[in-house]
């Protein structure tokens, strides 16, 4: 590789050709004149070539000087950009939730991110997917790596809190249906957040083998909405004993069968993310306000395993 001349030779050449002069170039570079020079003269040594022409009444550029100033201009100009650009980067923290979550569990205490990093920019979105294609995300919160195309060998993962799983309806539904065994199900509306049923199938097969369609009912497009339809008594949704805590302890869901929980086939709530920005200060700081924010969930969701007890096993059949 070439041997360069030295930096500040060169933004000395460059600041005095953009003045006109080896002054306003000082005043730029916080500098006396008299070093503005001594540092033109060691480029012009190091190139062999003249770059001013020195007179009386000041200096002009020669030649070789007007072909260096623009390539040394854009250069620069280059460099100031890239460099905004990495610490813009190194400030803005990109995290994708999908909506149920991001309106159940993060964004609630999402304040007291901020509040504790304000250094950090946060910009929290649902979708990876933009009008220019697959958008890359410091950290996901989420069930799998499925979101992550082609990236599952390269993940990092932390786990937040488990998510489990039961059947909930409104008490006047409950009621209604006479809700008295996983088989009286087969006579309930079923509300699903996904098309994907696996909620719904996983508990089936735990507890309802045989008295339950885990395809059947509704489709909604997230956990949130399928809550809610479930509290305006339009169904059972299979509720997240987190994410739908309020509902819960408000009593406006009732859990027909308390003793009758399963894991997610997903797996618990987690952070996900690439292993080149995971332990980046922006990462290491929400992995641990999120870990921390999340610890009476986890100690919510340990009761709830405890009390089922070890000789009651969560796949325990109906």
């Amino acid at each position: 590789m070439p041997r360069l001349p030295p930096l500040n030779a060169l933004k000395a050449f460059e600041a005095a050709a953009r003045h006109g002069g080896f002054i306003g170039a000082s005043d730029e570079l916080h500098v006396t004149w008299g070093a503005v020079s001594r540092h033109v003269k060691l480029l012009e040594d190091h190139l062999g070539v003249a770059l001013f022409v020195r007179q009386p009444q000041g200096v002009r550029l020669t030649a070789a000087g007007c072909q260096l100033l623009p390539v040394l201009t854009d250069a620069f100009a280059q460099i100031a950009r890239e460099t905004e650009r990495l610490s813009h980067n190194a400030a803005e923290l990109r995290v994708i939730c999908p909506p149920g979550t991001s309106i159940r569990w993060l964004l609630p205490r999402l304040d007291t991110f901020q509040t504790a990093h304000p250094e950090y920019r946060l910009k929290l979105t649902t979708d990876f997917y933009t009008d220019s294609g697959f958008d890359p995300y410091d950290a996901d919160i989420g069930f799998s790596v499925s979101n992550w195309p082609n990236r599952a060998s390269d993940l990092e993962v932390l786990t937040l809190f488990p998510s489990l799983l039961t059947p909930a309806c409104a008490p006047g539904y409950a009621h209604d249906k006479a809700l008295t065994s996983p088989s009286d199900l087969s006579r309930c509306d079923v509300l699903h957040e996904s098309r994907a049923h696996e909620d719904w199938a996983a508990w089936a097969n735990a507890f309802a083998p045989n008295g339950l369609d885990p395809k059947s009912g509704q489709v909604f497009p997230n956990i949130d909405i399928a809550t809610k339809a479930a509290v305006m008594g339009l169904g059972v949704v299979m509720a997240d004993l987190v994410l739908c805590r309020e509902e819960l302890d408000s009593g406006a869901l009732v859990t027909p069968f308390p003793d009758l929980v399963c894991q997610s086939p997903l797996g618990g709530i987690c952070i996900l993310g690439g292993r080149e920005n995971w332990s980046t200060p922006k990462v290491e700081a929400f992995k641990s306000w999120a870990y921390k924010s999340a610890e009476p969930d986890r100690a919510a969701a340990r009761a709830i395993l405890d009390a089922l007890g070890a000789e009651a096993p969560l796949d325990r059949q109906d």
